[in-house]
């Protein structure tokens, strides 16, 4: 008798809430096969599936009767045939959850038998769904959660339908649902009075719409990014809002000006978040409600009633992104007197952004924990200092492209940021002795270094040695650096998922060897490294089995031996770039057996033939993106392109021109060789 089938269901079910899929995918896989018992008790733990192909819905119904969350968001072939089967299923009373994502051929027939007892449904980018499909949606008179995300064909009157069936909506969103108007938001906002969370982002309302949505008593997310028709009188009606929105975005409102925000400043001092971005001006004339009105009367002691509700109000706000706005060294102080506490700032591409402002907001607001200077150009060592000095609990920080900022800074960053998790020094003037003091930040699980041109492997062996959390490294174009440095980091940061070496010509395979002991990379970008062989990627795939996406574009000496290793260990695999390698119609083909493969970018290949290319298409099934130089487009038959783009495929086409392969020249370097362009050829 097996020991194992011993064990009681209680201790196999606390056994199985360890093992999750997105850490391990065949973690719940390998349990399974262990003994028949376990597969038994596994089939009845599982709440959740995602399912890769359609045709297997009725087996996994059969073994998996107790879900409650279904993703058919990797079938774009989902029918109404399908939709009744689910339906129709005894086995899933419990179902609460069902993702249909780019679902393409559901019509009202499908989507009338929807369970009631359904409380979340995602039909985002379902671009051809009518009125007459989504406002069978209304038949769900228990659902909580609808995403809308771009179904484009949806208009007011599907809305209309689901506000009035779906009155428990807590949570919705419209996002570039271009044909919803203030009718459709309006009765929205009538019906369905729990909302919590609404997206009405490039959704072509007025400010007619606004007095119902900020009605709702229990309203807390408000996204309105892109919303031109919002103006500085719409904004007026925040003023007599609800005090539960937590989170208002207005990015990319290109009306509002800062009339409108001072209008808006007694209803909305409760908010935890304000995103601004790439908005109207900010300068010292938007602030007088924010800041100027406040401060002035309270330092001559005429403190109002109106003061008082403004600094009690905006004592609450904990992240504030101005991300590319015109942003004043004037408007930086007053948020540096303002009398609240911010955790967050982004001030990402922000011009105007001065040493004068940043350090009037890192001395008064000490408690921040993420700060975005990412392209403020005028910063230098002075705003990193107080930063550092004040802001001790900091754990993100985002500074590329400060190219003012001395290599002085890092040794600051290093001594005093010791909870930082997130840094990017991308673009800037870092070399190894500053790498090497940040290198004590031993909570890093994000590292950006791309562009820095004066980092070696010896910044990278400190970087292996002391930063063993880190799971993201971006060394884009990080020219100096060899497979030592890529060792050290593969042997001290055993956790690592994601890692950036493109153009980074002095790696060869034995990098990859390296990493192909990183058994939780899932992202490998190695584009333009010209001595990575197949050698090397095959111990990529044999060692990394959770890798998902890869892009190996121009690396010229990865051939057909290389793509071989991928189907049998890499089915993780959802993305790849082939474009300018030397595979041929044999190793498209071998790829065909990784279930998972959804995008493919395949530019400029050579020895690939319009034949091997539509055979391999055909055997994708399960591709959602292809990426084809136009040369092949009057190559390939129509009815090939039709019936890929039916089972959801999009082809983008591209007329990029062939770019010369870079080999090495005798001494040193690279020179460009001219070769034929194959498509052409074909």
């Amino acid at each position: 008798m097996n020991r194992m089938e011993m064990l009681n269901e209680e201790l196999i079910f606390t056994i199985l809430d360890y093992l999750h899929e997105d850490e391990d995918p065949l973690a719940l896989k390998s349990f399974s096969l262990t003994c028949k018992s376990f597969c038994t008790l596994e089939s009845r733990h599982r709440r959740s599936a995602k399912l890769l192909c359609p045709d297997l819905l009725a087996a996994v119904l059969r073994r998996y009767n107790r879900l409650s969350h279904l993703d058919l968001s990797l079938c774009p072939r989902v029918d109404d045939a399908l939709l009744t089967t689910l339906t129709l299923s005894s086995f899933l009373s419990s179902l609460r959850s069902l993702k249909l994502t780019r679902c393409r051929f559901v019509t009202r027939l499908g989507m009338a038998d929807l369970r009631p007892n359904l409380v979340e449904l995602d039909l985002s980018n379902a671009t051809e769904l009518t009125d007459s499909a989504a406002s069978a949606i209304s038949r769900a008179k228990n659902l909580r959660k609808l995403w809308l995300v771009r179904c484009k064909l949806v208009s007011d009157m599907a809305i209309g339908c689901i506000a009035v069936g779906c009155s428990e909506l807590r949570s919705i969103s419209l996002k570039w649902c271009l044909r919803v108007t203030d009718l459709g938001v309006g009765l929205l906002a009538l019906k369905c009075t729990q909302l919590r969370y609404l997206d009405l982002s490039y959704v072509p309302i007025t400010e007619k719409c606004l007095n119902s949505v900020l009605q709702l008593a229990y309203l807390e997310d408000l996204i309105l990014v892109g919303c031109l028709g919002i103006d500085d009188d719409g904004l007026a009606s925040l003023k007599e809002s609800c005090g539960t929105m937590r989170t208002l975005d207005l990015s990319n409102c290109q009306n509002i000006s800062h009339i409108g925000l001072s209008n808006m400043t007694r209803g909305a001092g409760y908010l935890h978040q304000l995103t601004l971005s790439y908005g109207a001006a900010v300068g010292t004339h938007l602030y007088p409600a924010f800041f100027n009105l406040c401060f002035s009367c309270f330092l001559k002691l005429t403190v109002t009633v109106d003061v008082v509700k403004c600094l009690q109000n905006f004592s609450m706000l904990q992240c504030l992104k101005l991300d590319g706005c015109d942003v004043t060294s004037s408007a930086l102080k007053m948020i540096g007197n303002w009398c609240g506490s911010l955790r967050e700032l982004s001030l990402i591409k922000c011009s105007g952004v001065t040493d004068e402002g940043i350090s009037a907001i890192a001395k008064r607001h000490t408690g921040l924990r993420k700060l975005g200077i990412t392209c403020c150009r005028k910063i230098t060592s002075f705003a990193i200092d107080c930063v550092t000095r004040s802001c001790t609990s900091l754990t993100c920080l985002k500074m590329e492209a400060c190219s003012l900022v001395s290599k002085e800074a890092f040794s600051l960053i290093g001594h005093r940021c010791q909870f930082l998790e997130e840094l990017d020094v991308t673009d800037d003037d870092l070399d190894d002795q500053g790498l090497k003091y940040i290198s004590r930040c031993s909570r890093l699980f994000s590292l950006k270094l791309g562009i820095c041109l004066n980092i070696t492997d010896e910044g990278l062996i400190h970087v292996g040695m002391h930063c063993s959390r880190l799971k993201e490294l971006d060394l884009y174009r990080a020219m100096r650096v060899t497979d030592v440095g890529i060792s050290a980091v593969a042997q001290g940061c055993g956790i690592l998922e994601s890692i950036n070496m493109a153009y980074c010509d002095k790696i060869t395979d034995a990098s990859l060897i390296s990493l192909s002991k990183c058994g939780k990379l899932k992202a490998l970008e190695m584009r333009g490294c010209p001595r990575i062989t197949s050698v090397g990627l095959a111990a990529i795939a044999a060692g990394c089995r959770q890798l998902a996406i890869l892009d190996i574009k121009k690396c010229h000496k990865i051939d057909n031996s290389g793509m071989i290793p991928l189907p049998q260990y890499s089915q993780n695999l959802k993305q790849i770039n082939l474009s300018y390698c030397s595979v041929t119609d044999v190793g498209l083909l071998a790829l065909a057996s990784i279930s998972r493969l959804q995008n493919m970018t395949i530019l400029h290949l050579c020895g690939l033939s319009p034949n091997g290319l539509a055979a391999a298409l055909l055997a994708c099934g399960g591709l959602k993106k292809v990426k084809l130089h136009t040369s092949f487009k009057a190559l390939l038959h129509p009815s090939l392109l039709e019936h890929m783009e039916s089972r959801g495929c999009v082809f983008q086409w591209r007329d990029k021109p062939f770019q010369p392969q870079a080999t090495p020249c005798a001494g040193g370097g690279f020179v460009q060789k001219r070769t034929s362009n194959v498509i052409e050829q074909v």
